[in-house]
């Protein structure tokens, strides 16, 4: 099986619970969790729920020809083994390759299921071999109630972050966990700063590219918020209760006419185009440079 979708949105924990179900000890359609093999498998020490992952930034060849000799032996205790493969995509084409055979026969008493976030950037005749089962984001409503249940936000915090988190309930904790709402605040004012007419310090605009290329991931997110507030500053002209950051409406209205929406729409794409460049592990610092100064150009 190949489960794609958002990063975050939930694939491998539905694959790890797939695991308990194929081997709950109990008759329940839905695992218990409480049973030694659901329990072992939850911890990740059962022996026939195999799970590989990225060693560094790829899944290599020599990970893959070590599952073959696993799978060359009998199930230890499970009903079912099962084989979960995260992030499918990084494997190199080696490894992609090698898989292939797997896939087509797989022995008997195992399922392999493939995480990735999208089938594209898979080998097609990996797709092909796989069932595909697709992970919709998560509503921004339902991640509102879970960070409110689960991380113990209040309402309005917990309506920022499910809106930033494009559905994925991992990016929504990491979020809510680093106190992004006073981020979010000083990344609106840096932008309001950047897109402002007069021209700009070129210092700061480096000061800030410095400050935000430090954590690729989190510059991810950063992207996001400069993103969500140029499209908020789109949208309020149109439908001014479609915006995401709706505890700031009112500064939304008062940048609104700041500029055209074509002017919004281009900065818009090219933060677009410096999330695509990040992936494919370009440098940095000069990406975020060179966003900066595209946002700072009226």
């Amino acid at each position: 099986m190949l489960f794609t979708g958002t990063r975050g949105v939930g694939k491998r924990a539905a694959a790890f619970r797939f695991a308990m179900a194929c081997n709950c000890r109990t008759d329940e359609s839905d695992p218990c969790g409480d049973c030694r093999a659901c329990r072992k498998i939850a911890s990740g020490n059962h022996p026939d729920v195999i799970h590989i992952k990225p060693t560094g930034t790829l899944i290599r060849i020599a990970q893959i020809r070590e599952l073959y000799h696993t799978l060359a032996m009998r199930p230890y205790e499970a009903s079912v083994r099962v084989v979960i493969i995260s992030d499918a995509q990084m494997m190199n084409p080696e490894a992609g390759n090698a898989l292939l055979k797997m896939l087509e026969e797989p022995p008997d008493r195992t399922v392999l299921i493939l995480t990735a976030d999208q089938a594209s950037d898979l080998l097609p005749t990996i797709v092909s071999r796989c069932q595909r089962i697709r992970f919709r984001p998560i509503s921004s409503p339902r991640l509102e109630e879970m960070l409110v249940e689960e991380e113990a936000l209040d309402g309005k915090d917990a309506k920022i972050i499910a809106a930033m988190a494009n559905g994925s309930y991992t990016a929504a904790v990491k979020l809510s966990r680093s106190a992004w709402v006073v981020k979010r605040d000083w990344l609106i004012d840096e932008i309001v700063f950047l897109t402002a007419k007069p021209a700009k310090p070129v210092d700061r605009m480096l000061i800030l590219a410095e400050k935000l290329s430090g954590d690729k991931e989190m510059l991810s997110y950063a992207f996001d918020v400069m993103m969500s507030w140029l499209r908020d500053l789109v949208i309020f002209k149109y439908c001014p209760n479609k915006i995401i950051n709706t505890d700031l409406a009112d500064r939304i209205k008062r940048h609104t006419g700041d500029f055209s929406t074509d002017a919004l729409m281009s900065k818009i794409m090219a933060i677009r185009k410096a999330q695509r460049e990040i992936f494919t592990n370009a440098n940095i610092r000069l990406i975020t440079e060179t966003l900066i100064f595209k946002l700072s150009q009226t």
